[in-house]
């Protein structure tokens, strides 16, 4: 039997077509069912998360193979430097394996080592990702409200 190894590390634009690939391979099926059919407006989305001077991407392999993103940006605030994820996946066939909470712990000594302490992220609660991000100790801001408005 082969040893499989996993990698931590940055990545950033430069790797915005296996990122692409993977996105759509989980994004586009059950419970999301996005349609990101224009690659136009998702390209100019990733690049919106990869490709700007506060962007910070983190990607989890296996024997190479991207099989995890975080994708957010370095927010200044006045209670400290925050990581803002935007997106965090895992691929869909190596979802519940521990993957992503291995994925999160690697990345939180990464964001200790750069000073930043806080990690923020939204998501819905009717999404597996909401239990996941509970089992993996965040904490839910029960007075912070999200907006929207169609314009």
């Amino acid at each position: 039997m082969d040893k499989v190894i996993f990698d931590f590390k940055r990545i950033g634009i430069d790797e915005i077509d296996y990122v692409r690939e993977l996105f759509i391979g989980l994004f586009t099926i059950a419970p999301w069912n996005d349609d990101w059919s224009d690659l136009k407006q998702l390209n100019l989305y990733l690049n919106d998360l990869m490709g700007q001077n506060n962007s910070l991407s983190y990607g989890l392999f296996e024997n190479g193979e991207l099989i995890g993103v975080s994708m957010g940006r370095i927010k200044h605030w006045h209670t400290g430097t925050e990581y803002c994820i935007d997106e965090f996946f895992i691929k869909a066939n190596k979802q519940g394996k521990g993957l992503g909470t291995h994925f999160l712990e690697e990345m939180e000594k990464e964001l200790k080592k750069m000073g930043i302490f806080h990690a923020f992220l939204q998501t819905e609660q009717n999404v597996p990702a909401y239990g996941f991000y509970q089992k993996n100790a965040f904490i839910e801001l029960k007075k912070h409200v999200s907006f929207v408005k169609k314009i």
